[in-house]
């Protein structure tokens, strides 16, 4: 309210000046081009208070644009870095986890074959934390197993012996199963229950 009362007593007393001014001055050529120029300044006293309000508002609601669009393209530059990452976090730890299948097999691969006469067909590791990975998280170890193929040196396929017994199922399936697993557990130093193998009965 203190700008607009400075604005109008500022018009008012430059309009008195202007009118005594040209009072004061003769009539002659000279009045008509005085006249223009008082005119001229009136104008100017009258619009550069609004010019100036404009100026300061546009520069404002400007600068506030400015500093919404940084924001938001940091906030936006934050979330592609943060998926990125997650995204590489990702394909690091299947590849940890598919190195600590490869690990497990390849540590009992010959000695399952040579005292069991079974490999592993397929593992499957869980863990706890999946981005990243470590032996300790060990959640679940599911494989397959099958018959692992021995050929005598004739090339002629070796034939397991095999004990038939009408009054009873037989269980050494289930059995042999069990002894595999036991062995598993104690050579990855895992507990034998979070170890599971396709087809095993529960």
């Amino acid at each position: 309210m203190s700008f607009l009362a400075g604005w109008v007593s500022n018009i008012i007393i430059f309009v008195l000046l202007a009118t005594v001014i040209d009072m004061l001055l003769p009539n002659s050529a000279l009045q008509k081009y005085a006249k223009m120029v008082i005119g001229l300044l009136l104008i100017a006293i009258i619009i550069t208070p609004i010019l100036g309000l404009f100026n300061k508002d546009f520069d404002e609601i400007l600068s506030a644009a400015t500093s919404e669009f940084q924001d938001q393209k940091k906030k936006d530059l934050g979330n592609l870095t943060e998926m990125k990452k997650k995204e590489i976090q990702a394909t690091q730890g299947a590849y940890i986890l598919k190195q600590m299948a490869v690990d497990l097999q390849a540590e009992v691969e010959e000695e399952l074959m040579v005292d069991y006469n079974m490999k592993i067909s397929s593992i499957d590791v869980g863990v706890k934390n999946e981005e990243e990975p470590s032996p300790d998280d060990l959640q679940n170890i599911t494989i397959s197993l099958e018959k692992a193929e021995g050929k005598a040196d004739s090339g002629i396929e070796a034939v397991a012996k095999v004990d038939i017994n009408a009054e009873k199922p037989s269980s050494s399936n289930a059995a042999n199963l069990d002894v595999v697993k036991r062995f598993l557990a104690t050579s990855w130093s895992v507990d034998e229950e979070i170890i599971e193998i396709a087809g095993e009965r529960k």
